[in-house]
């Protein structure tokens, strides 16, 4: 079966007082992500990975090391990435922007994992605004059962290392550029504070 590409869970233009336009979602959902979806299924065609999970061909074409990965890995990956972003962010109200309370459990896991929510925030802002190039930082359950900060190259995500991820910001320029230039760090403080469905992580971390 082929792999399609999901609609968004809400409105083109629903996070727009948040500060992602109608234009960012529109080209980063409609061309962006839709590229990589259709790519894929061209890519897997007639190959061994016909009929995989899209985990099973992130995880099965990941190369340790690698300079580059496969096209394959690249865009299953991307799809990957993309599929679980449109659901870390929610709409707000425009009284509501700024950043809100945690759920409690995820609130006492970072603080236990991480030392506080500010080191959390520190870290999370320091990791995708010092990922060079494109790529991705994330929040995740490392294989030791604990919290940690991560930042990955292009579309390397945390499958790839065994660990889940809880929370991801892409930090490629086509998901800011519209709605901030060129300044990622402005874009990541703006997705940590008005963006995130910390009830989104949280599910996540009771899951995990």
């Amino acid at each position: 079966m082929a792999f399609t590409l999901p609609d968004l869970p809400y409105k083109y233009n629903a996070l727009e007082d948040q500060g992602m336009s109608m234009e960012t979602l529109t080209l980063h959902h409609d061309r962006h992500h839709k590229a990589y979806v259709d790519t894929l299924n061209k890519l897997v065609e007639g190959t061994e990975w016909a009929g995989k999970s899209l985990e099973e061909i992130v995880k099965g074409n990941y190369q340790a090391g690698a300079v580059a990965q496969n096209g394959i890995f690249n865009n299953a990956s991307q799809h990957w990435n993309h599929t679980q972003f449109w659901n870390w962010m929610k709409p707000r109200k425009s009284d509501e922007l700024g950043m809100v309370k945690m759920p409690g459990a995820l609130e006492d896991r970072i603080k236990a994992d991480l030392g506080s929510l500010e080191e959390f925030y520190t870290a999370f802002y320091a990791a995708g605004t010092g990922q060079f190039g494109s790529g991705w930082c994330w929040l995740v359950v490392d294989t030791d059962g604990k919290l940690k900060v991560t930042k990955t190259e292009n579309g390397v995500n945390p499958l790839c290392f065994g660990q889940t991820a809880l929370l991801g910001c892409d930090v490629w320029e086509h998901a800011y550029y519209v709605d901030f230039q060129n300044v990622r760090p402005k874009y990541l403080a703006n997705f940590i504070e008005n963006l995130v469905d910390w009830e989104n992580v949280a599910e996540r971390l009771a899951a995990a």
